[in-house]
């Protein structure tokens, strides 16, 4: 005997509950927002726009504000193994970071570079 629509969630209310949940891949810090599942990021409330090799920069510097990451290690969070850039293109992933969240904030600067080391993001 077939159950009723009265107590069976039909796919529709299960797939607009599952969509309403709060997302479980979020990174805050502080005024910062990224959504891993939507590839979104926010900050002070205000949607910034990221290519998705600077989107993996900043989650890697974000997971762990405080620790330094080499520029060797940001490549890696960013590329395939397969794909070979030079160190300096992470300088120019920053630099764009930097310039996107000065459009939002002029006053931002949460990403720290360590000379001869790597960057950070700092923490709060």
């Amino acid at each position: 005997m077939p159950a009723s629509s009265a107590t069976t969630p039909t796919r529709a209310e299960t797939g607009a509950a599952a969509d309403a949940a709060p997302s479980k891949a979020l990174i805050e810090r502080g005024a910062l927002v990224m959504d891993e599942e939507r590839h979104t990021c926010t900050w002070k409330g205000q949607r910034v726009t990221l290519t998705v090799t600077e989107f993996l920069i900043l989650q890697a510097l974000a997971l762990r504000p405080g620790v330094v990451k080499s520029r060797n290690a940001l490549m890696d969070a960013a590329y395939d193994d397969q794909v070979y850039v030079d160190d300096r293109t992470i300088d120019s992933h920053i630099k764009r970071l930097r310039k996107k969240f000065k459009a939002v904030d002029d006053e931002f600067e949460m990403i720290e570079t360590l000379y001869g080391v790597g960057y950070r993001f700092k923490e709060q």
